[in-house]
């Protein structure tokens, strides 16, 4: 009787993980969830956050995985990264831990490490785009290095063994950049996190800053450039009996309270728990102007919880809204297609209602678990693969 292949035993290498918040943090997070549930051991190698002594211990473990932090300085065009070199104590731990498969969340610093440590002991690699970080550069004032990160990114999704893309649309631009058969490692939602029942007249009144009454507009997400948060100003002089919630933080929050001052805008900053699920369901209407996603998670989520959508048609966002039905979209940098969005999505208390209604209902068609499952295939074909050439070796 033949041996039996290994499972799976993966490790990720990230350029962003807890305590940060993000929808690369968040996919991640959800995975190891997954993975810990089906049994399958993973590890974490991530760069040291800068965070208080009495959270170091914390920083070292999500779950049952071990997180291997590499120390390093932050990067001055986004401080709450942080940067640097994988050590030998890092490379040390990783030969503990004995993976059978490399997981590259989105290659960029360490990612490059992480597919050179593969290779060189010849270890299945996967990639997974989760930023287009040449279109990103400009935004960050790295304009000129945007081609050599082009480059960079196409030579570490051709080299790994399987390239992963969120959404059709960034499958067919990694297949433009010459990456041999892009797989799907589609996007799910936790619809019972995500959910209509925590509508909440307090929560309501928080992020309309007293206002309860008037249409209330909702962006969830870091407050940064790329994400073109200045093109709701211009929608809020339109419908100025709008109240706008941003939830989130970042590098641009300082301009964007500029900008958008005397606006009706309520900077709410972080949450989590609880009272995420309740502003996402206590808002109208949920605008995502960005222009530059892979996905867009938070547009999901928010469908889940029965939020219409008014977003940029990019990335994954094709794949879930239908228009007029759970919301509407418009071509990117459309200042005035987004104001008709809105304007259509409020047209009538009733019309409100029933894109909520259909809202809801798509996003009970979309599962984290299958796609999880779905990519738990794909490491367990690559882990066979490699047992049966290292037999033949």
């Amino acid at each position: 009787m033949p041996d039996m292949p290994p499972p799976p035993r993966i490790a990720f290498f990230t350029d962003t993980f807890t305590p940060k918040r993000d929808g690369i943090v968040t996919v991640l997070c959800l995975l190891l969830d997954h993975l810990q549930q089906r049994g399958i051991a993973a590890c974490v190698v991530a760069p040291q956050m800068r965070v208080a002594a009495e959270q170091r211990s914390r920083e070292n473990r999500y779950g049952e995985a071990p997180v291997i932090r590499v120390p390093g300085l932050p990067f001055p065009p986004y401080p709450e990264l942080t940067l640097g070199p994988p050590t030998p104590g890092t490379f040390r731990q990783l030969r503990a831990f004995a993976p059978n498969l490399v997981h590259l969340i989105h290659p960029a610093w360490l990612g490059g490490f992480g597919l050179a440590w593969a290779k060189r002991r010849r270890l299945p690699t996967v990639a997974s785009f989760h930023l287009d970080l040449a279109r990103l550069a400009p935004h960050y004032r790295l304009g000129p290095f945007a081609p050599l990160v082009a480059t960079y990114t196409k030579r570490v999704f051709r080299a790994a063994d399987l390239a992963l893309a969120p959404s059709v649309a960034m499958q067919e631009q990694l297949r433009a950049a010459g990456v041999p058969q892009p797989a799907l490692w589609r996007r799910g939602v936790d619809t019972a996190r995500f959910h209509p029942r925590f509508a909440s007249a307090t929560m309501r009144a928080r992020l309309s800053e007293g206002h309860s009454e008037a249409p209330l507009l909702l962006y969830v997400g870091r407050l940064s450039r790329e994400k073109q948060l200045h093109r709701i100003r211009p929608l809020l002089d339109r419908i100025p009996e709008a109240r706008l919630a941003l939830v989130g933080d970042g590098p641009a929050r300082g301009e964007m309270e500029r900008l958008f001052a005397g606006s009706g805008t309520n900077f709410v900053g972080y949450l989590s728990g609880e009272a995420l699920s309740q502003a996402y369901a206590s808002a109208d209407l949920f605008v995502f102007p960005s222009a530059q996603e892979t996905y867009g998670l938070v547009v999901t989520e928010a469908l889940a919880a029965g939020t219409p959508v008014v977003a940029a048609r990019v990335g994954g966002v094709p794949e879930v809204i239908r228009e007029g039905e759970n919301g509407y979209s418009f071509a990117p940098d459309d200042a005035a297609g987004m104001a008709a969005g809105v304007r259509q999505a409020l047209a009538s208390r009733e019309h409100l209602a029933a894109l909520s209604t259909a809202a809801r209902e798509f996003a009970l068609t979309q599962s984290w678990p299958a796609a999880n499952d779905e990519l738990i295939g794909h490491y367990e074909r690559l882990v066979v693969a490699a047992s049966r050439s290292a037999q033949r070796r």
